[in-house]
């Protein structure tokens, strides 16, 4: 007898979302950085143990929408919470519990799927600190289980995915044993990419950028080129994407190649452009294009 099913993690941004889904996948499925709202798609990652599947769905953070963009983003939030056999509310350790967390809870006790609460980045905190927002997560009423964790270092990890995989339905496993992600390879590098960018620009970039794979090929055994093209709002986040004497966008290159070529275990020839397209994120059109439903 086999169990399958989906687990929506909510929460604000920035609160450890990715980096608790790559920790439990045990790979990398979604791009990690300490800037809000860096996940825009519902990105799945796929933990299979034996005769247990969890699919876990990384949701962007939730947020006002303000534009297109981020409207399409909240209406993915409600779609896959509505779609799960079960709820995973993240809690920022470091901040404690706030208005969003509380409104985001308020959400998920309204939901049918059985709800569990996680407070993430506990390494960072002592005991008392610990204590503190392990109460205020109790007095949110969502869920009876609280799970102290921290994504980084994967401590409290185990006793989290144990739980969560007795919540999921019997029924035959959705994805391989193997796969540990159901998104379209070059999507995973155009998001590789898009880290590289963000890390790189943290205080100038706001998030106003993206990237597209727009070819990948093979050449030869062993070496694989991939074409990216990285969209800015203005010209002058292109001058900083691409930095003085062409430093900026030579070290975003380095930095996603690196992380490609970790991916796709095998050498890698990146060519990055970048380009100017003025107002993007209200673009119905090239936000369909880019797959953020």
């Amino acid at each position: 007898m086999t169990r399958s099913g989906f687990v929506a993690l909510a929460g604000r941004p920035n609160v450890g979302k990715s980096t608790l889904v790559n920790a439990i996948v045990g790979g990398k499925v979604a791009i990690v950085s300490d800037r809000p709202q860096t996940t825009r798609r519902a990105i799945r990652g796929v933990r299979t143990d034996e005769d247990r599947q969890i699919v876990l769905v990384d949701l962007p953070g939730v947020q006002r929408p303000r534009d297109a963009l981020t409207e399409r983003m909240a209406g993915r939030v409600r779609q896959e919470l509505e779609g799960s056999d079960a709820a995973l509310l993240v809690l920022n350790g470091e901040q404690g519990v706030g208005p969003g967390d509380r409104y985001i809870a308020q959400t998920l006790i309204d939901a049918e799927a059985p709800v569990a609460i996680a407070v993430n980045k506990v390494d960072r905190l002592h005991r008392a600190a610990t204590v503190a927002v392990l109460q205020a997560a109790a007095e949110l009423e969502v869920g009876e289980d609280i799970f102290p964790i921290s994504a980084r270092t994967g401590k409290g990890v185990p006793a989290l995915v144990e739980y969560l995989a007795e919540l999921m339905p019997v029924g035959p496993f959705m994805f391989s044993a193997q796969a540990i992600s159901d998104q379209p390879l070059a999507v995973l590098l155009a998001e590789l990419v898009r880290e590289a960018v963000i890390r790189r620009t943290f205080q100038e970039l706001p998030h106003a950028v993206e990237a597209i794979v727009e070819e990948v090929e093979h050449p030869r055994e062993g070496l694989v080129r991939v074409r990216a093209l990285i969209w800015v709002e203005s010209e002058s986040q292109k001058g900083i994407v691409v930095g003085a004497g062409g430093r900026m966008i030579k070290a975003i290159g380095s930095a996603a190649r690196r992380e490609i070529e970790r991916e796709l275990e095998c050498h890698v020839h990146l060519d990055l452009s970048v380009r100017v397209r003025r107002d993007w994120r209200g673009d119905e059109g090239l936000l369909d294009r880019l797959g953020i439903m």
